[in-house]
């Protein structure tokens, strides 16, 4: 049975649905604990630190307490040294230079012909059936498996690296495009029908506005997994960039350049990943209401 409480100003009567009931003496919970709520930027950015704070924390005690072999993961210290030495003595920047030249050069091909493709693919079911089956059956190859045949037919230099990170990231690239169009909402496009407006026009201004956003945040996530491929990229045949690098220091048993090299590719990404982050928020405000 419902309780019913009257509203003084009003004076008329508004049921209270069972879980409204506070029992008293009960504490409120705080609004940053609960699902999806949002929290302060900077409580946001200090927990945040917290997270490094306390994996390097973990990382110095294992290290310069020897409990750990220094062959195995050196210390702080000695990841500092191995980068210097790296750029004072081996030239580590063409290293890096070469490698961001490749990972921006797949994965601009990728861009250019894939996301054409995929807003076809999500706009014209008859694009979707003819390209769909070879793109999604693609797509589960991995990338590496593809290396023999590229040597094969291309050769080992620059291209066959290239084109590793275009493998590895166009196909996805074109079925997430294709995802993120096939949602814009179908009210929107019989609106547009109603206006009076036509195929190509209802693609033009009603479509491609409305998935833009996600578009480019599939963008943002597929750049992630090019730079997680550079690496399968240059181990193979590959005399220059981050990855050859760390397969020399593997054979030289130069754990602190290899871990280094791996922080340097890292640090890469997030670089990346933040400047589309920051430029999407920029370009489609409406889109981070919260």
């Amino acid at each position: 049975m419902e309780k019913v409480a009257k509203n003084e100003e009003l004076g008329n009567q508004v049921p209270i649905l069972p879980f409204q009931n506070e029992r008293k003496g009960t504490p409120r919970r705080r609004k940053w604990l609960q699902p999806q709520e949002s929290i302060p930027h900077t409580l946001y950015i200090w927990v945040s630190i917290s997270s490094i704070v306390i994996l390097f924390v973990i990382w110095s005690l294992l290290t310069y307490t020897g409990i750990v072999d220094p062959l195995f993961l050196p210390t702080p210290t000695q990841i500092i040294q191995s980068g210097i030495t790296l750029f004072t003595e081996f030239g580590f920047i063409n290293d890096i230079g070469i490698t961001i030249y490749r990972v921006l050069a797949g994965f601009l091909i990728a861009v250019i012909i894939g996301l054409p493709l995929g807003i076809l693919m999500g706009t014209f079911k008859v694009v979707e059936a003819f390209f769909e089956p070879v793109i999604s059956s693609v797509r589960y190859m991995p990338a590496s498996a593809f290396i023999p045949l590229f040597i094969l037919w291309i050769g080992v230099g620059e291209m066959e690296k290239i084109t590793i990170i275009f493998v590895g990231t166009f196909f996805s690239l074109v079925l997430m495009t294709a995802v993120e169009v096939s949602n814009v909402r179908r009210e929107l496009l019989e609106a547009a029908y109603t206006l009076g407006t036509s195929t190509f026009g209802v693609l033009r201004s009603v479509i491609l506005p409305a998935a833009i956003p996600g578009i480019m945040e599939t963008i943002r996530l597929i750049l992630g997994w090019a730079w997680s491929y550079i690496i399968v990229a240059e181990l193979v045949a590959s005399a220059s960039g981050i990855g050859s690098l760390i397969l020399e220091s593997q054979r030289m048993l130069k754990t602190g350049n290899i871990i280094f090299g791996i922080l340097t590719i890292g640090a890469l990404g997030l670089l990346s990943d933040l400047i589309l982050k920051v430029s999407i928020r920029k370009l489609f405000p409406w889109n981070y209401g919260r």
